[in-house]
């Protein structure tokens, strides 16, 4: 049975992802966090509907009224449950493609689950799944359009998350900017043109037109070609990549280059602690991010926190510290004294009024800021979850580890949303890296797969 993996609880839909075990999931939800009125919405894809209305069936059975907040993005569902203080859940897959979906559940206030919260939830799941008369021994399936039992219209809530960010920025900030967005054909599409163009950006958008099956296809924060292809070709000074529910962001600078998450950080610490606004002179990173990330936070005389992968890890350094930044390096940044989670749209506007205040490049602030090692990610997809593989693995990757010495490092770790084992390696060259990730990748195959 699906489980919380770092980022909610995620599968294939209607075949993992059930309408029964999220309408399942709805009703656990509501016995931990408590009925009241939820917010629920989701992204474009076109199991949405079906499993948002799931999720609401759920929720009414327990007694909630349900607030049907149709497509918006993931941090604008943040923003409503912490404006209106109700739980809220959002039916997302994020960068996944469109065969694939999950649930994503936020506790009044918009902040994510505490991993003790989701035993909670998972216990009472298991006891309802367990129940032939709630469910059925097959599970009961939720129809399209079926309405929820109290359900109610919530469609203020991308407009009001349009006019927070905006009212966040002064009038006219990006005048002059030429920017080209890819929406990913996801929960962005709408919200982030708005935007960007009520701040006086120049803006071409791509990737913004919805059909269901196209979320994330060849597009979006996971691949970004053609962005980079539409800036160069339109010769404007950057490009912003979304994911499908619009919470990560990867931007792109004027020749082409790719300006990820853990430069997007750096350059954010930097301009906070320029304006006195970097809590203990402090950001929050994941360990994935970069090797050459800590060395330049280091000599800009920045602490870094590292935690494991997952932007809710993040979110709770940062609450435990009191700091103002953090996020991942593939895109998730929080601007924690702005938002309750990663916002892409945000992230993505603070970058761009760094670029349009310094009057210089993106190029430019980008390739000064770090010096990125050669990092190279391997993926093995693996039989069954192997969450103690770094442990099963130890004399292989400390074998790795001092042949790197202090120019690298080496990471294994499971996915927290895929049966997948994750092996990572930087080092001084994409020789080495190459070299050194393909071995302890073969040994996991060789094992495992």
């Amino acid at each position: 049975m699906l489980r919380f993996g770092t980022d909610g609880v995620r599968g294939v839909a209607r075949t993992e992802l059930t309408t029964a075990y999220v309408e399942a999931l709805g009703s656990a939800a509501a016995r931990v966090l408590g009925a009241g009125t939820w917010l629920v919405g989701r992204d474009t894809r076109e199991s949405g509907p079906v499993l948002q209305d799931a999720f609401a069936q759920g929720l009414a059975a327990g007694g909630s009224t349900v607030i049907d907040c149709g497509d918006v993005p993931t941090p604008a569902l943040a923003h409503a449950s912490f404006v209106r203080r109700m739980p809220a859940a959002m039916v997302t897959a994020s960068h996944n493609a469109y065969t694939d979906n999950g649930v994503k559940i936020f506790a009044a206030g918009g902040s994510k689950l505490s991993d003790d919260i989701e035993r909670r939830i998972e216990r009472e799941l298991d006891a309802i799944l367990g129940y032939d008369t709630i469910l059925g021994s097959g599970g009961a399936v939720v129809a399209a359009g079926v309405p929820s039992t109290g359900s109610m219209e919530g469609s203020d809530v991308l407009d009001r998350y349009v006019d927070h960010i905006v009212g966040m920025f002064p009038t006219g900030v990006l005048s002059g900017l030429g920017v080209v967005l890819d929406c990913a054909n996801g929960a962005m599409s709408v919200a982030a043109p708005i935007v960007l163009r009520a701040l006086g950006a120049d803006v071409t958008v791509i990737n913004a037109s919805p059909d269901g099956t196209n979320i994330n296809a060849s597009c979006g924060a996971t691949h970004t070609g053609a962005l980079a292809a539409a800036v160069v070709a339109a010769g404007v000074d950057a490009g912003l990549a979304f994911d499908g529910d619009g919470d990560r962001v990867i931007a792109i600078d004027g020749t082409g280059a790719v300006v990820d998450g853990d430069r997007l950080i750096a350059l954010g610490a930097l301009q906070l602690r320029s304006e006195g606004a970097l809590t203990d002179n402090t950001v929050v990173v994941t360990v994935m991010s970069n090797l050459g990330f800590h060395h330049a936070m280091r000599e800009a005389g920045v602490a870094v926190v590292t935690t494991s992968v997952g932007d809710r890890n993040v979110l709770e350094a940062l609450d435990l510290g009191g700091y103002a930044i953090g996020g991942e390096q593939s895109g998730h940044v929080i601007y924690r004294h702005n938002a309750t989670t990663g916002d892409g749209l945000l992230a993505g506007l603070k970058l761009l009024q760094r670029v349009r205040s310094s009057g210089r490049t993106l190029a430019d602030l980008a390739g000064s800021v770090m010096t990125t090692y050669p990092q190279i990610l391997v993926n093995i997809r693996v039989g069954e979850r192997h969450p103690d593989i770094a442990a099963e693995l130890a004399d292989e990757i400390a074998v790795v580890t001092k042949l790197l010495g202090d120019d690298g490092r080496v990471l294994v770790r499971p996915s927290g949303t895929e049966p997948l084992v994750r092996v990572m390696v930087e080092a001084a060259s994409d020789a080495q890296a190459a070299e050194l990730a393909e071995g302890l990748a073969g040994i996991v195959r060789a094992r495992y797969a």
